[in-house]
């Protein structure tokens, strides 16, 4: 799938740079072990999927353990000239959120223009996925990026309840804070889905 069409240009561009870096120290594995798959995840998939909410760092998991070179911070300026960084966070660790077994395989090819994927094949997780990934934390920025992805049509309550119960099944430890979350967030998408896009 191509960014969303609100999605900015510099934005996209820098985070293109930050993904030919990663591409870049790539070059030297065998073809066999190519291409590595980068799950894109936080707010920069939701910028990919809506346009909305420019976030300043990039959260991703990869199909293999690798070595991640040093630069991956992009200066850039917005269309209105304001100076903005864009980094990788090293510090994203995708087992302390809700996501379904199935996230990965489900995830969505990230089409960026003037690129190559052979090295580095950049997937988003599904608006859905998305959505459920949000729900374990559920700071006041998540539950309004799952209000977004609900404005714009990208998601049901019914579909994340379904989805955010089946990866449920799959942790440990006291769930009863994470199933209320869960039925927040579908109080959320109920209220959000009938308001739609404006």
């Amino acid at each position: 799938m191509q960014p969303d069409r609100h999605a900015r240009r510099e934005y996209v561009a820098a985070f293109r740079e930050i993904v030919e870096r990663i591409a870049g120290s790539l070059t030297d594995l065998p073809s066999r072990a190519l291409p590595i798959k980068m799950y894109l995840a936080g707010g920069a998939a939701l910028h990919m999927y809506t346009g909305a909410r420019i976030s300043r760092d990039v959260d991703a998991s990869f199909s293999r353990r690798i070595v991640l070179p040093e630069n991956l911070e992009v200066a850039y300026r917005d269309a209105d000239g304001a100076a903005h960084l864009l980094y990788f966070d090293r510090q994203y660790n995708d087992s302390l959120a809700l996501i379904h077994e199935d996230a990965y395989d489900d995830s969505l090819q990230l089409s960026l223009s003037g690129y190559d994927a052979k090295f580095l094949d950049v997937r988003l997780l599904s608006a859905l996925d998305l959505a459920v990934s949000k729900i374990a934390r559920f700071s006041s920025q998540d539950r309004e990026d799952i209000a977004i992805l609900a404005r714009r049509k990208l998601i049901t309550s019914k579909a994340l309840r379904r989805r955010a119960g089946q990866a449920l099944t799959a942790y440990v430890g006291n769930l009863t804070s994470v199933q209320g979350s869960i039925e927040l967030a579908c109080r959320i998408v109920t209220d959000a889905g009938s308001r739609g896009s404006g």
